[in-house]
């Protein structure tokens, strides 16, 4: 008797349950995206990414990080709102570079948050991770945009706190650009530092999907291509936990 295949969601789901992690490609990502809502402003929500900010709390280990934050909240068996404008915490426990600080970062642009490829994404994530956790009634979500710049001289490090959990439930990594630059692969480890596996976004809508408490995720430094042109690498980063729940 034929078994039939799950569907690109349900695999998702499986892989995160049993794995703690899943990777994406752009052909499973977008549709699953589209699924949730339009994304019929892309090329501007894209194009946002010129737009952002320094991380100025990098500025002075010399890596050049762009940046900007949002905050929503969620009930169960409701929309994701946004919510006041807000500082990123996390604890020393979480991020040894950058713990115990309360990081004020430039709001993300109104038409953005609105928008309406943002809200897609965030319907996408609000479903699926309220499906591996139906009993959280309530969610923090954090939603930051990223840009890493390298030079011939600098590479560019996604994650200066190196191999880390951000210390909430769920994380989904999105791809949205890479220009002209190598590496920034994706790892994934076991607490004690076991690799599980790897995958490089190379794609617009390349996905990582991470149950954080389970497994530690980094990124490899970023290096240009071509020596003497701009280099840089754009992701969303969204993060859902528990709402209460203290980092």
């Amino acid at each position: 008797m034929h078994t039939p295949s799950p569907s690109p969601a349900a695999a998702l789901l499986d892989a995160v349950r049993h794995d703690g992690f899943s990777f994406a490609t752009a052909d499973i990502m977008q549709p699953l995206l589209e699924s949730a809502g339009e994304l019929t402003d892309w090329p501007a929500f894209a194009a946002s990414w010129n737009r952002l900010g320094p991380d100025a709390y990098l500025a002075a280990k010399g890596r050049f990080r762009r940046r900007r934050h949002a905050t929503f909240m969620a009930r169960a068996q409701g929309p994701v709102e946004l919510a006041a404008h807000q500082a990123h915490y996390q604890s020393l426990h979480y991020n040894a570079l950058q713990g115990d600080i309360q990081r004020w970062f430039e709001p993300i642009e109104p038409a953005v948050a609105n928008g309406a490829s943002l809200r897609s994404i965030l319907g996408f994530c609000h479903g699926f991770f309220g499906a591996l956790s139906p009993g959280i009634t309530q969610w923090h979500v954090e939603v930051h945009q990223f840009r890493i710049e390298a030079s011939s001289g600098t590479a560019g490090e996604p994650t200066p706190e190196g191999s880390h959990r951000d210390g909430v439930d769920f994380v989904l990594v999105l791809l949205v650009d890479r220009h002209n630059i190598a590496s920034g692969t994706t790892t994934i480890h076991t607490p004690d530092g076991k690799p599980l596996g790897d995958f490089t976004l190379t794609h617009p809508f390349d996905a990582a999907l991470i149950h954080d408490p389970r497994v530690f995720h980094g990124v490899t430094p970023v290096t240009p291509l071509v020596a003497d042109e701009p280099a840089h690498r754009d992701v969303l980063v969204v993060t859902f936990r528990a709402a209460g729940n203290g980092l």
